[in-house]
């Protein structure tokens, strides 16, 4: 007897039922998070309201599984018992019951398409933290002279990004980072190679644009563009960043973060800069035209001049006529000197507008809104079932509460209540008279009663 009451006196809190369950929740939240399993499916049962359950079993064990209403996109495969699959979701507890639980995310035929799952999920809990968000997307610098690339040095893209720049701007400096694109560990490599270029160093000048880039491949090739780790590298990078992995039909985690995502390796370096041979070009176009205008209108007073010098004048008229030629030609020399001037700072001004222009191209403008509306066709889809979830939550919040509240409950617990024949309840003895009828409600049903006396209850 004296170690039985040591023991109790030495343990610990007591908990409640909901004290010790809502721990457990937390732990096994905690610990495990969202996992992929695989089984078969068992006891498949959908409810009016559109929630499913089911039971996810092997050999060995069995987990009971719920897919809340509109979680699973359209295209899904079909539930059925017997069906051999793999499901995404959080490890949980349903506290009513006292039983863990799967909440099911994501659902598909067991082998099939896990990497575009994965690809999906990480997509959805990238653009929740905000990742994705145009609004902190920046702005390309128009006339970069500095750019760091990231990729393979020995495959194709860097031999068709160095080509496009070399034509359209030979002035550039191009900064080339080796990392590999592809296997184990390449991921790690990418992320590096971002915060390196992202950091200042004694080595090399600040850069202006980082671009990551590779080739096109299959979703397995340029999976190492769809790690978080890559994702959070380009997010935290304090230089934009360009992404040109693939061709234009490829998309990846790292297209979604970067600041510009260009459809091609080659189109980036158009993008990125402006084509300086053109600039040059228009520029020589406007000069030749204005040189043009200022020859016709010199021909022009010439001729007028030998017309006025061939008529017959007085003398005097005459000298002034060769006074007033004297003087144009002076003026013709100054007015030359004012025109190369003028040529020169209008050669500046139309280079300064042209490269303005050349930045705002059409292509990278289309590129900008359709991703633009891409992400908000997906934001837009994914507001109805979390907000229908959420109003879900609260009424079944409150329901429980009236419950609880409610006259039910009350008689469950013992109580009844008592009306006269009217059926105004009966609150105080002197509403009680002497052989009058009274109805008593209980829990399971209803009798009357006759008084036949009354007794107030002494004061205390």
């Amino acid at each position: 007897m004296e170690l039985t009451r040591d023991f109790f006196q030495q343990t610990s809190k007591v908990f409640t039922v909901a004290e010790l369950t809502r721990q457990i929740r937390g732990s096994l939240e905690t610990k495990f998070g969202a996992v992929w399993v695989q089984g078969e499916i068992s006891n498949y049962r959908p409810r009016p309201s559109g929630h499913r359950y089911f039971t996810l079993k092997d050999q060995r064990a069995a987990i009971s599984c719920v897919i809340f209403r509109n979680t699973l996109p359209p295209d899904a495969p079909p539930i059925a018992d017997g069906a051999q699959v793999q499901v995404y979701g959080n490890v949980t507890v349903f506290e009513a019951r006292g039983q863990y639980q799967l909440n099911v995310q994501i659902l598909q035929t067991r082998g099939a398409g896990l990497l575009q799952a994965k690809f999906e999920a990480l997509k959805r809990k990238l653009e929740a933290e905000g990742l994705f968000d145009l609004a902190r997307k920046r702005a390309l610098p128009r006339f970069p002279k500095r750019i760091g690339i990231i990729t393979s040095p020995s495959g194709a893209a860097i031999r068709d990004i160095l080509n496009v720049l070399r034509r359209r701007a030979p002035n550039v400096q191009v900064l080339i980072n080796p990392v590999r694109v592809q296997g184990i560990g390449a991921a790690a490599e990418i992320a590096t190679a971002i915060r390196e270029f992202a950091t200042p160093n004694e080595q090399w000048e600040p850069l202006d644009l980082i671009v990551i880039t590779r080739g096109g491949g299959s979703i397995e090739d340029l999976w190492e563009f769809n790690e978080e780790i890559v994702a959070r590298a380009i997010f935290h990078s304090a230089i934009p960043v360009v992404s040109a992995i693939g061709h234009e039909i490829d998309f990846t985690i790292a297209d979604f973060v970067a600041d510009l995502r260009a459809p091609t390796p080659s189109a980036a370096a158009e993008l990125i800069v402006p084509d300086a041979a053109e600039l040059v070009r228009r520029v020589n176009d406007l000069e030749n035209g204005l040189q043009k205008c200022l020859r016709n209108f010199l021909q022009q007073s010439l001729t007028r001049l030998r017309f006025l010098s061939d008529r017959t004048l007085a003398r005097e008229l005459m000298q002034r006529m060769r006074d007033a030629q004297q003087q144009l030609d002076l003026t013709a020399e100054s007015l030359q000197r004012k025109s190369k001037q003028f040529v020169a700072d209008a050669r500046t001004a139309l280079s300064s507008r042209a490269q303005s222009l050349k930045s705002r191209d059409p292509r990278r403008e289309l590129t900008l809104c359709r991703n633009r509306t891409i992400d908000l066709q997906r934001r837009i889809a994914a507001q109805p079932p979390r907000f229908l979830q959420n109003a879900r939550q609260r009424f079944q919040r409150v329901e429980g509460i009236l419950r609880v509240l409610g006259p039910e409950a009350t008689l469950h617990r013992g109580y009844s209540i008592t009306t006269d024949a009217a059926g105004k309840v009966i609150q105080t003895v002197a509403a009680a008279r002497p052989k009058s009828k009274i109805r008593t409600r209980v829990a399971d049903g209803e009798f009357e009663s006759e008084v036949l006396s009354t007794g107030a209850r002494p004061k205390r």
